[in-house]
């Protein structure tokens, strides 16, 4: 079932489809995260201190491409995000309620 936290991960994934997995604990720099996709666990060198409740990237993603959590889309990318890098208002623009990204909706 989506959401359901097991023992033994840094970050749990909400999604299968999500490109992000959100940080359970304060991680740091250069450390090997622990992450929790489904039943599996998967490992991410983070490239940069993340703290509790954060966004680490699971998938890279391009700059202008769409951002999923929680299976939706939550945003969209404003530079290329690498692997185990933090993701947050420095590196994704929100696009929900926007009407000036009204007609980018829906386009992948």
């Amino acid at each position: 079932m989506a959401g359901d936290i097991h023992a033994g991960a840094d970050a749990l994934v909400v999604d299968i489809r999500d490109h992000v997995a959100t940080a359970l604990r304060d991680l740091a720099e250069g450390d090997t995260a622990s992450i929790r996709l489904g039943e599996e666990l998967i490992s991410v060198k983070l490239l940069q201190k993340i703290t509790f409740g954060h966004k680490i990237a699971i998938a890279p993603m391009a700059q202008g491409s769409e951002v999923r959590k929680y299976g939706e889309v939550i945003g969209r990318a404003t530079e290329a995000i690498d692997v185990g890098m933090h993701v947050h208002v420095h590196n994704v623009e929100g696009i929900r309620g926007r009407g000036d990204q009204a007609d980018r909706e829906g386009q992948g």
